[in-house]
């Protein structure tokens, strides 16, 4: 339960003075729905305001505050020409307050001749006179600021009426004790949570007071992680090791990569612990993460449990299922696959085979922890792609074992290592670095989207050849058309000329339909594949070496990696279009520079985070990611491994939440909304 002190920052926003239903509506299109979160809704930049008594022509260019008498009001006739304001300053100096638009009427209501007022604006130079064009009445009394902090605005609210509301929320912050270690507090030199807060809004460029509010974000989420990492550890678990009579009977056409063969071992380590394994593997497209499962998988069936691997996708789970049977083959091991679309017999032939331990390894989706899916000993459980647990899924998991069952998690997306800790921070990691021998990269090219005839005749060519491919199309303008209109469009114009071996996929369809256009892909019916950016991650057609992707410059580093991983996956070389528009910022011109020279995921994962700075941490949401308010990225590259350290250091050392830095930590918990960490000691 939230901690009393912290209710009236978890108040609704209405609870602010001035905060009716109509101000309401644009504070909630910002997010802004509680006085937390308008105390956590951080300015993006400031303004600088000179405070001037004479009008000078050295500072044009520069915003002032001064005090104007009203001289003349001139309304042109023009109902589209300015409306413009004569004024002067003490001196004598007159400027011309100009406003565009059908604004006469409201420069009538802030002016009047022969009144002084206090304006804020650019001064500019117009010929020979100074103009502010569009200047703002500030307020004439003390609380004048020469730095006033502009925060993010949605139609219906003012950057000054936010910062008023910030005030308010500032005002209701409670002190709290501190959660951040004495040594490390006094090194940096940082000031208490909220002087931090109060100092950022009064000061944005304040960046001593946003280091600490970061850090604090940052520890919570890493504080909430080890407290994960401590559950797992203490739960009941089962020591699984296999005797290997069933890896030794595998028959491999190929030997393990050295990433591979130790991965395996670490995994075969945590295995035969009695704490649950908690493991994320990394590894890129064609890096040889199933077979690692496949491997551990083993090792349960050895030591007489059972094991389950879940997918995404009823595709991908059919994939894997025929994956596992075929380097499975021969072996003494029963393999099944449930999805939500098993019905009658079938299902329930499942269900029986599992209940009473004859399958020894099941396949599938979500389905396969429905409350009606039973097993007589699950020992091991294989997540496939991006797939997280919050704490309700990790109790559920666990009640289907006799004990807690090892996890261990993979995906082929490459995460940089700060984001790891920030997402993964509770499970140990391993990383497939290594390619297998004899796996070419895929070349990759860049052409201008002016050139879309040659790479239609070149598509024509490939297809000639018995060949298949992906085309994309990504969202082109949002004022002009959706990602669907693009790809309805795109896929009609090569169904003009390739007639219904053009399919389609996109977001908006059934899963039944997507899944059956995928089929006839992978099937080999169909020879292109034209889709928005949903085509199924991991889905295997080893015939489609071509993939051409519109509007690459749009696209971040991590999402055209992905997206390019869709081919490359049969014998021979296999090739990455990347068609670009005509005008590339400098930080889109790298990206697809990177994209031409390496195939290497981890790199560009690490590029991707250094390029993007400020903006999205990858190119693509990742399931589960954690959600940052206060931590730039930046920032958060720089503190986390800090936070990482400190929080284990609480736990392990200086006794977690029960002291007086516990307490307050835990109070942290809450209040930066990582408490599902606290759920799960009560839930222990």
């Amino acid at each position: 339960m939230r901690p009393d002190i912290l209710n009236p920052l978890f108040a609704e926003v209405t609870a602010l003075k001035g905060v009716g239903a109509g101000l309401a509506k644009p504070l909630d299109r910002l997010g802004l729905a509680r006085v937390v979160d308008v105390l956590f809704h951080l300015p993006s930049g400031w303004i600088d305001r000179l405070p001037r008594d004479e009008l000078m022509a050295q500072d044009a260019g520069r915003t002032i505050a001064i005090t104007l008498t009203v001289r003349d009001i001139r309304i042109s006739s023009s109902p589209r020409g300015p409306t413009r304001v004569q004024a002067a300053d003490g001196y004598g100096n007159i400027v011309s307050l100009v406003y565009f638009g059908r604004s006469s009427g409201m420069v009538r209501k802030l002016f009047t001749v022969g009144e002084p007022v206090r304006v804020s604006g650019k001064l500019e130079t117009y010929g020979q006179e100074l103009q502010i064009i569009h200047p703002e009445i500030v307020d004439r009394d003390d609380s004048f600021r020469e730095r006033e902090a502009i925060y993010p605005l949605s139609e219906g609210i003012t950057s000054r009426r936010v910062g008023g509301l910030v005030e308010q929320a500032i005002a209701r912050a409670p002190e709290l004790g501190e959660w951040i270690e004495p040594g490390l507090l006094a090194q940096r030199d940082w000031p208490g949570w909220k002087e931090a807060l109060a100092r950022v809004h009064a000061d944005p460029a304040d960046a001593v007071a946003r280091a600490r509010i970061a850090y604090d974000e940052i520890f919570a989420n890493q504080l909430a992680l080890s407290l994960v990492r401590q559950d797992t550890r203490r739960r009941r678990g089962r020591a699984l090791r296999g005797d290997g009579r069933l890896r030794d009977m595998l028959r491999l056409p190929y030997a393990l990569t050295g990433a591979q063969a130790r991965t395996a071992r670490e995994i075969e380590g945590d295995l035969a612990q009695d704490a649950p394994m908690l493991r994320l593997l990394q590894g890129d497209v064609g890096s040889g993460k199933t077979l690692v499962a496949a491997l551990a998988l083993l090792i349960a069936v050895e030591a007489g449990a059972q094991g389950a691997l879940l997918a995404p996708t009823e595709i991908l789970a059919r994939q894997h299922y025929d994956t596992l049977r075929e380097t499975l083959s021969g072996l003494p091991v029963n393999i099944a696959v449930l999805t939500g679309r098993d019905k009658g017999r079938a299902r329930e032939g499942v269900l029986m085979g599992l209940a009473d331990g004859s399958i020894h390894i099941l396949i599938g989706t979500h389905a396969i922890f429905q409350d009606a899916v039973n097993y007589r000993d699950l020992g091991l459980v294989v997540v496939d792609e991006q797939h997280r647990f919050g704490v309700a899924e990790r109790l559920a998991l666990s009640a289907k074992g006799k004990t807690t069952p090892h996890l261990l998690a993979m995906t082929a997306t490459p995460i940089p290592r700060t984001l790891v800790l920030a997402q993964h921070g509770e499970m140990d990691q391993s990383r497939l670095d290594e390619m297998p021998p004899g796996r070419e990269p895929v070349e990759t090219r860049v052409i201008s989207e002016e050139r879309l005839d040659e790479v239609v005749n070149a598509l024509g060519r490939h297809l000639a050849e018995g060949k298949q491919a992906y085309w994309v199309c990504p969202l082109v303008e949002e004022s002009e058309k959706s990602d669907l209109a693009a790809a309805e469009a795109r896929a009609a114009a090569l169904a003009g000329r390739f007639g219904d071996r053009v399919g389609l996929v996109h977001g908006k369809m059934r899963p039944a339909e997507k899944d059956a256009v995928m089929a006839r892909f992978a099937g080999g019916e169909l020879g292109v594949l034209v889709a928005t950016t949903v085509i199924e991650v991991g889905v295997n057609v080893p015939n489609a070496t071509l993939i051409v992707i519109e509007h690459a410059d749009r696209f971040g580093l991590a999402q055209l990696h992905q997206l390019r991983g869709r081919v490359g996956r049969g014998g021979g070389q296999s090739r990455c279009l990347l068609m670009r528009g005509a005008a590339l910022s400098e930080t889109s011109r790298a990206r697809l520079a990177l994209m031409r020279e390496t195939n290497d995921g981890f790199m560009i994962a690490e590029e991707d985070l250094r390029l993007r700075g400020g903006g999205e941490l990858l190119g693509t949401r990742q399931s589960g990611e954690a959600a940052f308010r206060l931590a730039t990225p930046e920032l958060l590259n720089e503190l986390l491994p800090i936070a990482y350290d400190d929080a284990r250091l609480l736990i392990d050392r200086d006794g977690g939440l029960s002291g007086a830095r516990g307490q307050a930590a835990r109070v942290a918990l809450y209040l930066f909304e990582r408490d599902s960490g606290v759920a799960l000691l009560r839930s222990g």
